[in-house]
């Protein structure tokens, strides 16, 4: 247990499954109390909740729509309530859909953006807020940014939007000792990425980066534990593109 992280305090959106879940138990095992965010998936935010526990972690589940601000407040209070501060915000909760320009809906661009952009937006600015001094955001963003995929116009915008926030409020931040990056996964084996890709599609992708694989969620949650330390108190707006050479 690293003894700097121990007690503190961090919020994980998006963590009942895949890259979120990885995040939110390697943070409980470092010591950090979590709040579990979910929209949709109470069963699977709880099966975190006791896998932290019976590791002897401290962990809630804390249902709240991103997309809403309401519901990103309440979040923020919740947790609060239950471990009398914040220090640690992961902008975790995504959604993705890929398709063709000419088949988009507008009620699919607005959930992502609403989720993915404004929700990352408005939950930074409640850790302005709320988030205790020398606090540490960081925010998913994704390696697609860096390439010219047909079908992910609309998610590698949400990312983009993402990307900008990152950079353009690390000064304001900066004036309470808060650090504010950004992780930009490449390919990562999760439901959300293999779920509407054939074995073919997958296997191209993982020709894409030097190692010949898939990204593990561990592989991402690694680089969120440095972020979180205090070793990386000198590093912020940044983007890190976790990604095993991805290009």
């Amino acid at each position: 247990m690293n003894n700097q992280l121990a007690g503190k305090t961090a919020i994980v959106t998006g963590a009942s499954r895949g890259i979120g879940k990885q995040i939110a138990e390697q943070l409980a095992a470092l010591g950090i109390k979590v709040a579990v965010n979910y929209s949709s998936s109470p069963q699977h935010a709880e099966e975190v909740v006791r896998g932290i526990k019976d590791n002897g972690g401290e962990a809630i589940a804390v249902k709240a729509d991103v997309g809403k601000v309401e519901e990103i407040k309440q979040l923020f209070v919740e947790t609060k309530r239950a471990f009398e501060r914040i220090d640690f915000l992961v902008n975790n909760a995504g959604v993705m859909a890929t398709k063709p320009l000419s088949e988009f809906t507008e009620e699919e661009y607005d959930k992502h953006f609403n989720v993915n952009a404004k929700g990352t937006y408005f939950a930074c600015q409640q850790a302005l807020a709320e988030m205790e001094d020398r606090g540490r955001v960081i925010n998913i963003s994704t390696s697609v940014n860096g390439q010219m995929f047909p079908g992910y116009s609309v998610y590698a915008g949400t990312k983009g939007a993402v990307e900008q926030f990152t950079r353009q409020l690390a000064k304001e931040f900066g004036n309470k000792g808060i650090t504010i990056n950004a992780v930009a996964p490449g390919p990562v084996n999760t439901e959300l990425f293999t779920a509407d890709k054939s074995k073919e599609q997958i296997e191209g992708m993982k020709q894409m980066n030097a190692f010949k694989r898939l990204g593990e969620p561990e592989d991402i949650a690694n680089v969120i534990q440095f972020l979180v330390s205090e070793e990386s108190q000198w590093v912020t707006g940044q983007t890190l593109r976790v990604n095993g050479g991805f290009i």
